[in-house]
């Protein structure tokens, strides 16, 4: 692939530009980050961020962190579920997890809670905001960071009372309703947030042999509720509670990829998450702070799906062969808690004077039961009738050991050295392998990160970073994979970043710019094919080790207050990925050649997203905000040559706003663009079951209503 010419060029080289002069009345507000070891303004991290806050999160967004996926440059997502929740960054990351023994590449947190592969609560009502670290964090998070790091933040309670309130018609048959409760009390010493939301949709697609249009569509419910309080001048608590559940359908897949399904048996893709996080901050008045994060989560999960796509009665209109019917559910409780305690020495104890410190430790327990259904009923002899179901049982613990110390090199130069050693014990077996079972993995990785800033002027900051990566190893599911590739090994990662950014909170025009390269050593490549060519339930994935990887690209963010009713904003990223030493398939496939790889980009790596946005706001209330956002074709998998059309969308809302009410009109995919957001390659068409192209389209056009409310009164 190519990078391509497309119309946005002109304005994300507006948005990016280096040399842009701005006078405006109004500024930009400083943003803070808290996903980093200390809690440190954007502006002065050594490495590439992005952050949305609640004002761009309501303005861009309806429902789930899904509909601002296409404003952070270099993020992508594999669907197959109803949600988001398998995410890349930089063209890292996984596609899918249809077996156990989860091994994430990209964390994921939602208020302090390990949600990294099952990202699916994110959803926006009531969310402050949403912090994307792209590269390997690993002094930070570890072996579950090896791409990079997305941190959901909900509103904190506020120092006075707050309500806000929000309701939503659509088409579709959307509707939603959320509030939200603040207050305070002891004189600010204690305070507490609750927020509840519902949300429905029918979804985008219609099922013609059930004669229905809600087979793929959205039930999700989310309450959450924040508390703090602070016991002593020294000591403060915060605690985040949730409970998000996600009863979604699943009916995206047709034979001939339109919007319209012949499912007998729809699916579900629902999941319950229950969270909750509690921090401890204290004040140790003798070197500094000490910081205490505790969380665990459940979540229950159910994931099925018509595996033949069809019908009785429509294939034997169209084929003449039946019975033919499959169905797949997997059932799958997965539950994680975690401790991070964290040392953090002030300016007044520093090293040699002039060394700022901090040490930490780290442990993780994740357990993972699956039942994993099958059933079908063939016209092929052979086959027949039957059923199978799997049971697995996963459980990894992860421990770690980290520290951070930044010197200053004089006036306008720093230097930082992270480090940090981990290790995880993960043991899996299920209910097919009771003759040969698998080995447990131990592994012991090392990574950190040595940065580089320099202070240029009050507004400008350069950077370099070098950081190392690591991810552990896993394991290969199922009867068909050969002993000696049952386990694969870990992936390190070297990540080479430099950057200069531009921001301030006194200023109109801020900006970001990166350059990065990354080489994958010991790279998991994940791969799929069908092993009988006319039996869908044969479909197997798997991962192997190919010898290196390489990953190289640009970023680039900006927000731009060109008056005081007119702001520019937008991103741009570039990205070159390609397989290095990675020259066959692990399990011959049916049907294909054996495929090289060596050379070829990777999975879900658009070689370039670009997205802008105009907004305009005037003083009767009036406003409005224009979106547009491009995406390069790209890969699906592995074991495929298939590729995605590169596509453009368009969003579109505007509005009226007296007072703490505001009302808005909103239309997502306004030009009703046709894109694909997965895709497969095999037999699935009787009698003769040839190898095709199947795609998962994205979410057509969609238009609505939202109206708000707010009140605020917040105490002296």
């Amino acid at each position: 692939m190519k990078f391509h010419r497309t119309g946005l060029w002109p304005l994300a080289a507006v948005c990016s530009a280096l040399s842009c002069s701005a006078a405006a009345d109004e500024v930009l507000q400083e943003i803070v980050v808290t996903a980093s070891l200390r809690g440190s303004n954007a502006a002065d991290l050594p490495q590439s961020v992005s952050v949305l806050d609640a004002a761009t999160l309501q303005a861009a967004g309806v429902q789930h962190f899904e509909d601002v996926l296409a404003m952070i440059p270099n993020l992508s997502w594999a669907s197959g579920s109803s949600r988001p929740r398998f995410f890349q960054l930089r063209g890292i990351g996984e596609v899918e997890q249809y077996q156990g023994a989860p091994n994430p590449s990209v964390g994921f947190l939602i208020d302090d809670i390990d949600f990294s592969g099952v990202g699916m609560p994110a959803t926006l009502f009531d969310t402050a905001q949403i912090e994307v670290l792209r590269g390997p964090q690993s002094t930070v998070y570890g072996a579950n960071a090896l791409a990079g790091l997305i941190n959901v933040r909900t509103e904190e309670p506020t120092p006075g009372f707050a309500l806000h309130a929000e309701a939503t018609v659509g088409d579709f048959e959307t509707r939603a309703a959320g509030v939200a409760l603040s207050d305070s009390a002891d004189n600010g010493l204690a305070g507490w947030r609750m927020a509840a939301q519902q949300y429905r949709s029918d979804g985008y697609r219609d099922n013609a042999y059930l004669q229905r249009s809600d087979t793929n569509g959205y039930d999700e419910g989310t309450l959450r509720a924040k508390l703090f309080w602070q016991l002593t001048p020294a000591l403060r608590a915060d605690l985040a509670l949730m409970d998000v559940d996600l009863n979604n359908g699943y009916d995206a897949w047709s034979i001939d990829n339109s919007f319209t399904t012949q499912s007998n048996q729809p699916g579900r893709d629902s999941q319950q998450s229950l969270g909750a996080s509690l921090r401890l901050t204290l004040n140790t008045g003798s070197f500094g702070e000490l910081r205490s994060v505790t969380s665990a989560a459940d979540s229950h999960i159910v994931y099925s799906f018509d595996a033949d796509w069809g019908n009785d009665a429509f294939w034997a209109a169209c084929c003449g062969y039946t019975p033919y019917d499959y169905f797949e559910q997997d059932r799958r409780l997965r539950s994680t808690v975690a401790e991070d305690l964290r040392f953090i020495g002030d300016t007044d104890h520093m090293l040699l004077g002039r060394v700022r410190w901090l040490a930490g430790a780290y442990f993780l327990r994740l357990t993972e039961s699956d039942d994993l259904l099958n059933t079908w009923n063939d016209a092929n002899p052979s086959i027949g009738a039957g059923s199978s179901l799997l049971h697995s049982d996963y459980r990894a613990s992860n421990a770690a050991l980290y520290s951070s110390f930044d010197a200053a090199l004089g006036p306008r130069a720093s230097l930082t050295l992270g480090l940090r050693a981990e290790q995880r014990q993960a043991h899996y077996q299920d209910s097919a392998d009771v003759q040969r079972p698998f080995p447990d993995g131990r592994d012991s990785m090392y990574g950190g990160n040595l940065s580089w800033s320099l202070r240029t002027s009050p507004l400008q900051n350069l950077y370099a970073t070098l950081a190392r990566g690591f991810k552990a190893g896993g394991f290969n599911i199922g009867s068909q994979i050969p002993p000696e590739q049952r386990r694969f090994a870990p992936e390190y990662l070297w990540s080479l970043e430099s950057g200069v950014k531009r921001q301030s909170a006194g200023a109109a025009l801020q900006w970001q710019a990166d350059v990065f390269y990354m080489r994958r050593e010991n790279m998991q490549v994940y791969s799929s094919c069908q092993l009988e060519q006319d039996n869908p339930s044969t479909f197997v994935f798997f991962t192997r080790n190919a010898s290196h990887g390489e990953n190289y690209g640009l970023e680039s963010q900006a927000q731009w207050r060109i008056s005081p009713r007119w702001q520019l904003s937008g991103s741009a990223g570039l990205l070159h990925t390609r397989y290095l030493g990675y020259d066959s398939q692990a399990i011959a496939c049916p049907g294909q050649a054996p495929l090289s790889l060596d050379g070829r980009a990777q999975s879900f790596a658009p070689e370039y997203q670009f997205s802008a946005a105009l907004s305009y706001a005037h003083p009767s209330g009036l406003f409005a905000r224009l979106d547009t956002s491009a995406t390069d074709g790209f890969y699906f998998a592995a074991g495929q040559n298939q590729v995605a059309q590169a596509y453009q969308l368009v969003n579109l809302r505007f509005g009226y706003q007296r007072g703490g009410w505001q009302t808005s009109a909103w239309s997502r995919n306004l030009l009703d663009q046709r894109y694909a957001v997965q895709g497969f390659y095999f037999g699935d068409v009787p009698p003769n079951f040839p190898n095709q192209r199947f795609i998962q389209n994205g979410d057509p056009r969609t238009v609505g209503v939202t109206v708000r409310y707010l009140l605020e009164h917040n105490e002296d």
